[in-house]
Order: C-alpha cells, then structure tokens, then sequence
C-alpha cells in the first residue's frame, strides 16, 4: 500500500472553537471527515473516483472517545488509516494527538458505497477489503461504531427549524457534521460552558434536503450520568434521519 496511513496537521482557528474557546465537538468531526477525504484520494477510492462508476461515499456510523479538546491557538495532529471492511462497511479508523504527543481523541467510522441512480448499497470490492494498515491491531477503539437503539425514555421536542444552504454539502444533502453541531446548539449555554464531552456515537439513517423542517428530541440515558440519546426527526413525514448519543464530564479547568 503506498499510502498506508495519512498524517495531517490542524491549526484550532477561533472560528471552529465554542464560547469555552476549545474546539468544537462538531469541528473535531469536521476535521475526521476532511482527513478521511484527503486519504481517499490518495488510495484512489475519492468522491471522483467513486463517481466514474455513479457511486459515492455515505458515511454510516462514527463513535469517539475524547480525553481533551485543544484550545484555540494550538495544533493537532490527526492520523487516520483503514481498517478493511466488516461486511457492507468499509472502516476507517482516527487518532488525534497533542504536539508533545498525548492523545487528545480517537475515533472509528463506518462507510457505506451507495449508488448514485438507485440508492443502493454496494458491496465494496476486493481492493477496498485489503486495505489494513494494520491488520493484527483492534483499531483506534476497542469496538467498531455500533447500532444504537431508540431511546429508553421518552423524547423531549426541542423548537422546530428548517435546513439552510450553509447546512449543505456538495451533493446538496445535509453535511455530516451539521446533525452533530444541531444537537450541541440545542444544549443550554451554562452546560456548554461547564462541561466537556467524553464521547459521541451517531448513526446517520436519512438524508435531508433544503427546507425541511427539523426537530431535536433529548431524553436522558437510564444509568447514565450526563449520557444523553439525540434524535433528529423531520416531522413531515416522521422520518428518523439521525441518532446520537454524547456522554459529558464536568469541566475542573
């Protein structure tokens, strides 16, 4: 493999951080995607690639766990590589890490190839299956992104909003990473303000387009201390487009 692993360094600008002047949790995802873009074209399986054959890349599933947030000013160095496939998903593994070399998060992703005209899910080839970078290992995490279940306690509606055009990406569908930046803005500004996340897992299960309506709904997780299940919801036609579940610390610094 002439690309094994790609290697990427990120400078936290003031505009991806949040009013405690970390970055974001939704930019932290914003840089996963970036990098595992990036990589993609140098394996020869980028967004133009998949599209010669009317094919392109869905991200499915993503959990993170993550020790801490880099403040504004400073710099992260994230690693990605693949990890093979795991029947319709091809993996894709993530490590970011400080400059003296302490691990500020880690993820794992799962990818689906959709075909453009039908929609439908294609099996990846054999190529895609051999790319491992590191085939003895367990991964970035000690388990793949999971299938999370509809929320044990009954959901909370947050206030409806539509999909605006900086919400977009270039296939004219929700970006990834805005689903996760919804349900952050839906928190009260005093627990942003005191509190750090420790994970997040999300499922993306629908797209949305242009104009439609949203609606976040929050329930606590039973058992779990500030783990909280997120749906988002087009209430049009109840379409369930996305689940997530973030678990929060208390902030000591």
């Amino acid at each position: 493999m002439d690309y094994p692993e790609f290697i990427k360094e990120y400078p936290v600008h003031v505009y991806e951080t949040g009013p405690d002047g970390k970055l974001s949790l939704a930019s932290l995802f914003d840089y996963f995607q970036d990098i595992a873009s990036d990589h993609a074209v140098l394996l020869g399986y980028g967004r133009d690639d998949l599209m010669k054959n009317n094919h392109f890349w869905v991200l499915s599933r993503i959990f993170s766990r993550i020790d801490e947030l880099p403040a504004w000013g400073s710099k992260i160095t994230v690693r990605t590589w693949p990890r093979g496939t795991d029947k319709l998903f091809a993996l894709r593994d993530f490590e970011a890490r400080f400059s003296d070399g302490r691990i500020a998060a880690k993820a794992t992703s799962s990818w689906l190839i959709v075909d453009y005209s039908t929609k439908r899910v294609k099996r990846p080839d054999e190529d895609l299956s051999r790319l491992n970078f590191q085939p003895e290992s367990r991964g970035a995490l000690e388990r793949n992104a999971g299938k999370l279940a509809p929320p044990d306690e009954t959901p909370v509606a947050g206030k409806p909003f539509s999909v605006r055009i900086s919400d977009l990406d270039v296939n004219l569908h929700t970006n990834n990473a805005r689903y996760l930046r919804w349900v952050t803005d839906s928190y009260d500004l005093d627990f942003i303000m005191n509190n750090v996340p420790v994970s997040a897992e999300i499922n993306y299960l629908a797209e949305s387009r242009l104009n439609d309506s949203i609606v976040i709904m929050t329930s606590d997780v039973k058992g779990g201390d500030k783990l909280y299940d997120h749906l988002i919801v087009r209430p049009d036609d109840s379409k369930e487009l996305c689940r997530l579940r973030i678990m929060w610390k208390t902030n000591h610094s």
